[in-house]
């Protein structure tokens, strides 16, 4: 059997100021605050809400561990949560950092689809202070 994957949705995420954290057990801890931006996709659409983060924790001098918080508002007025994780290590530099993300929102809603579904994206700097991240279902 081979995988394949369908677009879910591409993301443009604003950032703001990094606050950097220090040394933690785990590494260096900097936080992006995630300050607004935009997502569409074949079956969804809207914005992406002031309030969320990107925790990165450079665990070596190459490598940088990410785990992001943040919800998005569809734009018939949905709210759906998402948390999205991968690795980037500089050393293997493509340019793209892998993530695996999973989404939480209502079970009952038009969306619930996104909680049962295996997902990946690859996340690529943007313009000025965002970042582009592609999200598809493996198929």
């Amino acid at each position: 059997m081979e995988i394949r994957r369908e677009k879910l949705m591409s993301l443009h995420v604003q950032l703001g100021e990094s606050q950097v954290v220090g040394d933690v057990p785990e590494g260096r801890l900097v936080i992006i605050p995630i300050v607004g931006g935009t997502f569409q996709g074949p079956r969804l659409r809207g914005s992406i809400c002031l309030g969320g983060a990107d925790w990165n924790v450079a665990t070596s001098p190459t490598a940088v561990h990410l785990l992001a918080r943040y919800w998005l508002k569809t734009d018939d007025g949905h709210v759906i949560a998402v948390e999205n994780e991968g690795f980037w290590d500089s050393a293997r530099d493509e340019g793209v950092l892998r993530t695996t993300p999973r989404f939480q929102c209502d079970k009952s809603g038009p969306y619930a689809f996104l909680t049962t579904g295996c997902y990946t994206g690859e996340l690529r700097g943007g313009e000025g202070q965002s970042v582009d991240i592609d999200l598809w279902t493996l198929k």
